[in-house]
């Protein structure tokens, strides 16, 4: 049973920003500091709304919350205690479209990084995967 009230879990829920998070912003800087130049999609010109765009290495980034797009074996990959069958849909129609709009870029030619929320922790690991970009010539 949610302890809150329809009304107010409505609430919380509306409060949840899907632009500039800090994992976003953080990821940003961390990309910066490495000397990428980047783009934000927020003309939303590309199929899926990527959250970063490196154009130079036709690579698309973004940026996951491990609750939302549930990233297996992460502690922060929980299911609430109440309305399993909800969440169960909701989390499995997130991962349907992840996998479709990854399938569609990679079709247009785009290279496709997904980066956890929580992977921004281990910062030296990040940084060593997001340089690969650019002597990969974007593969991930």
């Amino acid at each position: 049973m949610d302890a809150l009230t329809p009304e107010h879990r409505s609430w919380n829920m509306s409060r949840i920003k899907s632009r500039d998070t800090k994992p976003e912003i953080q990821l940003r800087q961390l990309l910066h500091k490495l000397g990428f130049r980047f783009r934000l999609d927020s003309g939303n010109r590309l199929f899926g709304k990527p959250d970063i765009v490196l154009p130079k290495y036709r690579t698309v980034v973004f940026m996951h919350g491990c609750f939302w797009h549930r990233h297996k074996g992460c502690r922060y990959c929980y299911t609430p205690k109440s309305r399993h069958a909800f969440w169960h849909k909701k989390f499995e129609a997130n991962r349907a479209r992840d996998e479709k709009v990854r399938r569609m870029l990679r079709r247009l030619g785009w290279k496709v990084c997904v980066v956890w929320e929580c992977q921004l922790s281990r910062t030296n690991y990040l940084a060593n995967r997001l340089s690969k970009i650019r002597y990969n010539n974007g593969k991930q």
